[in-house]
């Protein structure tokens, strides 16, 4: 039995969940988000306020169990994000690093030669609160968490001076010098 499978989502009172089949679509006050699910393997529930996916054989092999949190757990980002939205907060640190947003792009000054320039998805919205600060918010999680994957990649963080792209809260081991 899957722990996370076994949990209810909570619907909040601005979001809708509507059931086609295999296809399930969360609308709420931030936008709208389409899934499927395997109809095959589980049925779906939906009372007042709860959403439930439950498998449809009473004996669980291992794979159904991961497929069940799974699910669950996909369905459950779906509606926080159309409910409140997900966001990642990158920070900048060295001298001189610095963002801006000019139109659809964000231009960065990350110690190169060159300003390097990212190119920002329809789905997502980019602000930059100081020029040292990147908030990235979205519907769709995992869209959210590539865009701050692909920033961060643009400078990692290296390990003596911590300069780079972080994440907010995020821990960098930091490395000794060199000795005389």
């Amino acid at each position: 039995m899957s722990k996370i499978g076994k949990k209810n989502i909570l619907i909040p009172k601005e979001s809708s969940i509507k059931i086609e089949g295999p296809n399930l679509t969360i609308t709420g006050p931030k936008g709208t988000k389409k899934l499927s699910i395997n109809d095959k393997i589980f049925s779906s529930k939906l009372n007042e306020s709860k959403f439930e996916i439950a498998p449809l054989q009473k004996k669980i092999d291992k794979k159904t169990s991961i497929m069940w949190g799974t699910y669950r757990s996909l369905i459950n980002n779906a509606v926080t994000g159309v409910s409140r939205g997900h966001e990642k907060i990158l920070e900048l640190s060295g001298v001189g690093f610095r963002a801006n947003l000019k139109g659809q792009t964000l231009n960065l000054q990350i110690g190169f030669s060159h300003d390097v320039n990212y190119e920002i998805p329809k789905d997502i919205k980019i602000s930059v609160e100081k020029q040292t600060v990147i908030k990235i918010v979205g519907v769709d999680k995992e869209l959210v968490s590539k865009i701050a994957a692909d920033i961060k990649n643009l400078k990692p963080v290296e390990p003596y001076k911590a300069k780079g792209i972080k994440e907010r809260g995020q821990f960098i081991l930091r490395k000794e010098g060199k000795k005389k």
